[in-house]
């Protein structure tokens, strides 16, 4: 995308604020979203650890799964995002490339997303939403066709996800008669899925031990893990 600006919606004292785009970085008056940086690693890695903490289960393993994830070779780099507001991190977002097996026996490149997360203190503020778009439109200027993954259709709804059966395609290892409503997808260009159906896969990176999350852990302040309600690991 060309460098410009463009309105983002809202009226200040100034008269209309503008969001200002300059290749992948859009600042605005309030954050600043661009790639991450090798050097703060570690502070993403411990962003990620607080957003997702005792969330959906004791502890979390969020963390982990993004330090593994960035020696992957499915690991999208031109789409691994930070959010800065005041010279502090408060975001971040990444994608990594997986397939569809189609049932006609083609593979279909598609992207994956996530771990997502916003701090705790700035959650549910639309932050993690101008995130996920400016995401996505990266995304989509790259030429990706589809973006599939694991979310709450109350939320990715609003970014034009849909229950991935609408597209004809399954969850691997998934009975067929069990509940989906979590599979979500995206097509990011339009009619990209229309002759296709079949079955998704997890990329192996997001697949860690429970003994590596511990001992990753330990190089982190101590935190105290807690079975809460509303978690769905236990």
């Amino acid at each position: 995308m060309k460098c410009g600006f463009r309105p983002n919606g809202e009226i200040g004292e100034e008269g209309p604020r503008y969001i200002i785009y300059g290749g992948n970085e859009m600042n605005t008056n309030d954050y600043t979203i661009r790639l991450e940086r090798e050097e703060e690693y570690r502070a993403v890695e411990n962003l990620v650890r607080e957003s997702f903490w005792n969330v959906y289960r004791p502890g979390c393993s969020e963390h982990y799964v993004i330090h593994v994830l960035r020696d992957d070779p499915a690991f999208v780099k031109e789409l691994d995002f930070v959010m800065e507001q005041d010279g502090r991190l408060i975001g971040q977002n990444m994608f990594v490339k997986t397939v569809i097996d189609a049932d006609d026996g083609r593979t279909v490149s598609v992207l994956t997303m996530g771990p997502i997360g916003i701090i705790p203190e700035l959650k549910r503020k639309g932050y993690g939403k101008a995130l996920l778009d400016y995401s996505l439109e990266k995304a989509e200027e790259m030429g990706f066709g589809a973006v599939l993954f694991e979310g709450n259709i109350d939320f990715y709804g609003k970014s034009g996800f849909a229950y991935a059966s609408k597209f004809g395609i399954r969850y691997h290892d998934l009975p067929e008669d069990a509940d989906s409503s979590f599979f979500l997808c995206k097509e990011l260009i339009p009619g990209y899925l229309d002759d296709v159906t079949g079955v998704y896969q997890t990329p192996q990176g997001y697949y860690v031990k429970d003994e590596d999350v511990d001992e990753f852990d330990k190089e982190f302040p101590p935190k105290e893990k807690q079975k809460l309600p509303g978690q769905i690991f236990g």
